[in-house]
C-alpha cells in the first residue's frame, strides 16, 4: 500500500487530506517571516548553484580526501574522532583556524546520515534515501579521512590507535563519537525485526519497517516504547506514535486501534510548559500512556511485547500488539567505556560549560558522546560547534576559555503530518525559545515546514559547512539581547 500523503516517484513533506480549521494566523505569518529572514542572512550565494554543478563537485570533491591507506603523516594537529555531525562540523571550523592539511577525520562509514528525519520516513512522509549521502561529500575539502574505527586512546601520549593497526598522533583531539544502539540488551531483538509488525525509527535497517507496519495495521494495539536509558532525541519515540494517530485517522482505521505508549520515565516530556501541552494531545486524542514502564523482551512471533514496572520490581505486564515501535537502549561508544577519557557511566567526561576534557587539556567533546546534562540532539551539536569553536580558538592563542555553553537543545515534536511543537530549553530545562511573539507550545504548520524543510537544508549547508551554530545570534536580536 502506498502512502496516500506522498504522489508516485516523488517524496515530499506530507499534506493533510483533512481541512485544518485552524487557519494560519500572525503567530505563524510572524514565524515564516523570521524563517525566511535567517535563511537569508546564513545562505551563502553558492548554495544557489544548480543541482547538476553541485553533483559535480560532490564528485570532484570526494576525490581529495585521503583515505587510511593513503595517508601521508601519522600526526596532525588537530584530530577529529567521528564523521557524524559533531565531528565533520568541528572540522570544518577548525580548518579555517589551523589548514585542512593539519586535521584529519577517523570514520569507518562510507554514508552519513541526517537521522532527525527519521522520524518521517518511519510514517512514510520522506525517503530513506533522502536522508544520506556519502561520508567522502561531506568531509571538508583538504581535510585527511582516516577510513578506520578508533580502537584505543593513549592520552598520556597525545595518541590514538586505530582497528587497522594504525597509531596517530595529535596536538588537539575533538571525541564526536557519537552513542550506539542497543537492540541486543532487549530479549528476543534484534532477531525480532525479521517478522512483521515491529520497527524502529532508530536504525536504517529498521526505519522503513516501521512504515510496513504502520501501513499493514488492522486493528488492535499499536504500541511504542521509550528505554530506560539516555536516548538521542527523546521526543522522536512519541512523534512516531502522534504521526500513526494520525495516519490511522486519515485512513479510517483509528477506531479499531488502541494506541499505547509505555515510557521508562516518570513523565511525558522533560520541560513542563512542553508536557503539559502534549498531555492535552493525549487526552484529545485518546492516546493511551504507561509510566514506568521499560521494554524488557519482544516475542515476535506471538507478536508480544513483555515490560518492566520500574516502580515496581520484579513486577512484568505482557502487551499484545499489532504494530510495534521499538526504541532500543542506548550507550555510550564501546572505545571510551573504561578508558582514561570516560565518567563513571561510560560517557566522555567534559566540562559543560567549556566542552574541554575534565582531565586532558588538550582533548575536547561533542555531541552525543559526551555527559553534558542536556538531550542529545543535532540543535544541541549546532549550539555546541559554536561555542566549542570559540574554546579551541582561544586555547590556540594560549587563552582562556571566555564563552559557556548553557545546555541549549530543541526537539521539535511531530504531532501530525503537519504540525509540530518547538520545544527549546537550556541544561536547567526552562524554556529558550527563539520566537518570542509565539507560545511554541502550540501545535504549528510553520514548525513542521521548518522540520520538514528548513532544518535539513540547514545541517547540510550550514552545521556540516561549519556556518551554522544554532539560532543562538538571531534569538538574541529578536529578544533584545535579553535571554
Amino acid at each position: 500500500m502506498r502512502s496516500p500523503y506522498v504522489k508516485p516517484g516523488k517524496q515530499t513533506a506530507v499534506r493533510s487530506t483533512v481541512p485544518d480549521r485552524r487557519a494560519t494566523g500572525p503567530s505563524d505569518t510572524y514565524v515564516s517571516f523570521t524563517l525566511k529572514y535567517i535563511m537569508a542572512g546564513f545562505l551563502h550565494p553558492q548554495l544557489l548553484l544548480s543541482r547538476q554543478y553541485c553533483r559535480v563537485f560532490s564528485v570532484f570533491n570526494s576525490q581529495i580526501h585521503t583515505s587510511s591507506g593513503l595517508a601521508a603523516k601519522d600526526h596532525y594537529k588537530v584530530l577529529v574522532l567521528g564523521g557524524g555531525s559533531g565531528g565533520i562540523a568541528m572540522a570544518a571550523r577548525l580548518k579555517k583556524k589551523v589548514g585542512a592539511e593539519n586535521v584529519a577525520i577517523v570514520e569507518p562509514s562510507e554514508m552519513h546520515y541526517y537521522q532527525p528525519i527519521w522520524t518521517l520516513v518511519g510514517a512514510g512522509a520522506k525517503s530513506v534515501a533522502s536522508s544520506g549521502r556519502p561520508t567522502s561529500s561531506v568531509i571538508p575539502s583538504g581535510v585527511t579521512w582516516v577510513k578506520s574505527k578508533v580502537a584505543e586512546f593513549d592520552p598520556e601520549k597525545n595518541t590514538v590507535h586505530t582497528d587497522c593497526g594504525k597509531k596517530i598522533s595529535y596536538d588537539y583531539l575533538i571525541v564526536a563519537l557519537g552513542l550506539e544502539l542497543h537492540y541486543e540488551k532487549i530479549k528476543g531483538l534484534p532477531e525480532g525485526f525479521e517478522h512483521p509488525k515491529i520497527g524502529s525509527n532508530y536504525s536504517l535497517k529498521t526505519v522503513e519497517k516501521t512504515w510496513d507496519a504502520l501501513k499493514s495495521f488492522k486493528e488492535g494495539n499499536a504500541l511504542f516504547t521509550f528505554p530506560n536509558t539516555p536516548v538521542k532525541c527523546a521526543g522522536a519515540p512519541q512523534k512516531i506514535m502522534y504521526l500513526s494517530d494520525a495516519f490511522l485517522r486519515k485512513t479510517g482505521k483509528r477506531s479499531k486501534a488502541n494506541i499505547i505508549f509505555n515510557t521508562s520515565l516518570p513523565v511525558l516530556f522533560g520541560v513542563k510548559k512542553y508536557a503539559d501541552a502534549l498531555w492535552e494531545i493525549v487526552k484529545k486524542r485518546d492516546l493511551n500512556v504507561n509510566l514506568r514502564h521499560n521494554l524488557i523482551e519482544v516475542r515476535a512471533d506471538k507478536q508480544e511485547a513483555v515490560f518492566e514496572n520500574l516502580d515496581k520490581p520484579g513486577e512484568t505486564e505482557v502487551f499484545k500488539y499489532e504494530m510495534l515501535h521499538v526504541t532500543p537502549p542506548m550507550g555510550p561508544p564501546a572505545v571510551l567505556k573504561g578508558s582514561s577519557l570516560d565518567d563513571a557511566g561510560g560517557w566522555l567526561d567534559v566540562n559543560k560549560n567549556t566542552l574541554q576534557h575534565k582531565t586532558y587539556d588538550n582533548v575536547f567533546g561533542i555531541g552525543d558522546c559526551t555527559n553534558l546534562p542536556t538531550s542529545k540532539t543535532a540543535a544541541a551539536v549546532a549550539a555546541q560547534s559554536a561555542v566549542l569553536d570559540r574554546t579551541v580558538s582561544r586555547i590556540l592563542k594560549k587563552q582562556t576559555p571566555d564563552k559557556a555553553y548553557d545546555g541549549y537543545t530543541s526537539c521539535p515534536l511531530v504531532t501530525s503530518y503537519n504540525t509540530v511543537i518547538l520545544a527549546e530549553f537550556d541544561y536547567d530545562g526552562q524554556p529558550l525559545e527563539t520566537f518570542p511573539v509565539v507560545d511554541q507550545s502550540k501545535e504549528s504548520r510553520v514548525m513542521y515546514h521548518m522540520k520538514a524543510d528548513v532544518m535539513p537544508h540547514l545541517y547540510w549547508h550550514g552545521l556540516l559547512k561549519g556556518i551554522w551554530g544554532g539560532p543562538g545570534p538571531y534569538r538574541t536580536m529578536m529578544h533584545l539581547g535579553m535571554k
